[in-house]
């Protein structure tokens, strides 16, 4: 589904350069649940930014569904994006103004889905995200945790083929960190696939791969592995046991 291909991007600010991204290859294949780890300034939003094309390289080769991204003009990244892209931020972004319906519904009005078919496909992803009881309800009067389901909600409800979530747990509390993950697991186990930055090591056990940043490149790329059932009174690793891809 992706490939980078020795890919940089450097910022220069007050006349000293730095790399956020520096010469990193790596291949995401379609139904992969990838985390992101690692410190502060490592270069993980900036990798989040550009596979959303919500920023560009200077160096390399970018591949997205076959696509040379770094060939194609804005209006067909924003093309791409729009079509193949969901996004999910830590801070929800949802409309103030519109209720918890009317956000979820926004970008289908925006694929100019038809209304009927827009209500249809609303209250299957609010059935899904179980929180259709809250469908009328503004986001100030939902949990942190009610929030972040109407931005998944958001997020899939054009049935992206790419799901890029940028510390969803970030501003939630343990129990509705839980019930986020145990739901981007799910939505994974359905066929998305997912890229989620976390500063939470606790978390990556929720997906099927993590890669480590340390300054702009991949210090570690592994595979996860559910430790069995019975196992884990003997295992050195508590939560998953992770060998190297």
């Amino acid at each position: 589904m992706i490939t980078f291909n020795n890919i940089s991007r450097s910022f220069i600010g007050d006349e000293v350069e730095t790399v956020a991204i520096d010469g990193m290859s790596l291949t995401i294949q379609k139904g992969e649940f990838l985390s992101i780890l690692g410190p502060s300034g490592c270069g993980k939003s900036t990798l989040l930014n550009v596979l959303g094309m919500l920023d560009h390289i200077d160096d390399g080769q970018f591949t997205f569904l076959e696509n040379s991204v770094e060939q194609l003009s804005e209006n067909q990244r924003a093309q791409l994006r729009k079509n193949h892209i969901g996004f999910i931020f830590q801070s929800f972004n949802l409309i103030d103004e519109l209720t918890v319906e009317q956000n979820i519904e926004l970008p289908l009005y925006y694929h100019k889905v038809a209304k009927a078919e827009r209500k249809r496909i609303v209250d299957e992803v609010l059935q899904r995200v179980d929180i259709a009881h809250r469908r009328h309800h503004l986001p100030a009067k939902l949990s942190g945790g009610q929030q972040q389901r109407v931005a998944i909600a958001r997020a899939i409800v054009t049935k992206p083929d790419l799901i890029l979530a940028d510390e969803p747990t970030g501003n939630l509390d343990s129990k509705n960190s839980t019930e986020v993950m145990e739901l981007l697991q799910q939505l994974n186990q359905q066929g998305s696939t997912i890229v989620m930055v976390t500063h939470a090591p606790e978390h990556v056990h929720y997906g099927t791969r993590v890669i480590e940043l340390l300054d702009g490149k991949v210090r570690n790329d592994e595979q996860i592995i559910d430790v069995p059932a019975g196992k884990e009174e003997n295992s050195d690793i508590s939560e998953k046991e992770l060998t190297c891809a």
